[in-house]
């Protein structure tokens, strides 16, 4: 994988059904995104095996699910620098994700983090179908994220 000044990186177990809508959308955006505008990956439920990738970006963008009792498909970005600025609703895998961005810091490694996280209604074993509100919301979904890579890359954002 050649490095661009992106990462987008999907999150979630695709066996869980809203669960895994990180690594759903991620796979849809390997076919759709411009190569050169980002690398996509699936990180399924990885955590630190993730080190290495997230390392070598200064801009990350993460796609996640969340159950936050919000209805389901809302959509919200935020910008984790700790583990207290992730919603405290994140489902099992995100234990490892905090951490993982905490690590980043703790190594004087600052990326520019994005999270895209998406509010689901339940979680749903042995599944690997998305619920209708989820497959709604998945265009306006990659288009924020294919606008904020492409700003990343256009102002030449290399922190």
């Amino acid at each position: 994988m050649e490095n661009k000044p992106v990462l987008i990186l999907g999150i979630g177990n695709y066996l869980m059904g809203d669960e895994g809508l990180g690594v759903h959308l991620a796979n849809q955006l390997k076919a759709e995104v411009d190569p050169g505008l980002a690398d996509v990956l699936d990180g399924g439920t990885a955590g630190f095996q993730l080190m290495e990738y997230l390392e070598s970006y200064p801009n990350i963008i993460l796609i996640d699910a969340t159950l936050d009792g919000k209805p389901a498909g809302t959509i919200q970005r935020i910008k984790p620098r700790f583990s207290k600025d992730f919603p405290s609703a994140m489902s099992t895998h995100e234990i490892g994700l905090k951490d993982l961005v905490e690590g980043l810091y703790l190594l004087g490694k600052l990326p520019n983090i994005d999270l895209f996280i998406v509010s689901i209604e339940k979680i749903q074993p042995l599944s690997t179908e998305l619920s209708p509100e989820v497959i709604r919301m998945f265009p306006q979904l990659k288009s924020k994220i294919v606008e904020l890579a492409a700003s990343y890359q256009a102002e030449g954002i290399l922190k």
